[in-house]
């Protein structure tokens, strides 16, 4: 082998080991968990979803902190949860939610994923959507589960979600639909009357695939 052919191959040998390691730290970068994930409550965004699309292309940022300061406290707490905004869902719950996910902890569901979603159940003043009275829940199935129905839940009229934490008997269900094929988008439209101001709008998405439940709190102001 000349010089010139030894020299080559050593490039080529290099060019393999540093793709290699590219990839590899690669899949170690927090947000490579959202390509696995499943989904979420997109309009209007759900608290960790809405988090990662107003910073998650800034969330260093301390104006954060004076900007959205719930969010800030969740970023703080655990980024996971917003990087991983698709993955907020329970197994095995057996339709029996209550059980499963205790009054306060609504909106992490139930303290699922090892405590990530945590910080989601931290009672303020977070980042509303404005709705009108009909309105629509969109939600994004990254992974086309499909779903045996979803549940939409409003919170009642004086609940105020800035001083109080979530309980089951603060919501009324304003939505329970049936099945859903298995697709990436669905849409679940929602007629409801009375509510004004600040609420929670509270999906509970019934994966088809197995039993697995996602627990979902979208904060909204009803013009």
């Amino acid at each position: 082998m000349n010089w010139h052919d030894h020299i080559s191959k050593v490039g080529r040998r290099s060019t393999l080991v540093l793709s290699l390691l590219a990839a590899l730290l690669l899949g170690l970068l927090p947000w490579s968990g959202t390509a696995v994930a499943h989904g979420s409550v997109v309009d209007p965004a759900s608290r960790n979803y809405g988090c990662w699309l107003r910073w998650g292309s800034n969330h260093l940022d301390p104006a954060m902190a004076q900007q959205d300061p719930m969010c800030w406290q969740a970023w703080q707490a655990n980024s996971n949860a917003m990087w991983n905004w698709n993955g907020l869902y329970r197994n095995g719950s057996g339709g029996n939610f209550q059980a499963a996910v205790p009054d306060g902890q609504l909106c992490s569901g139930g303290r699922t994923e090892g405590g990530r979603y945590n910080s989601l159940d931290t009672v303020g003043s977070w980042k509303t959507s404005d709705i009108a009275g009909n309105f629509t829940v969109k939600l994004y199935d990254q992974a086309s589960h499909g779903a045996d129905y979803f549940l939409v839940y409003v919170t009642r009229q004086g609940f105020d979600p800035t001083t109080q934490p979530l309980r089951w008997s603060d919501l009324q269900l304003v939505a329970r639909t049936g099945r859903y094929a298995p697709s990436q988008n669905y849409s679940i439209p929602v007629s409801t009357s009375g509510y004004t101001g600040r609420h929670v709008v509270y999906t509970i998405w019934q994966a088809s695939h197995m039993d697995q439940t996602y627990f979902l709190c979208s904060d909204v102001n009803f013009r």
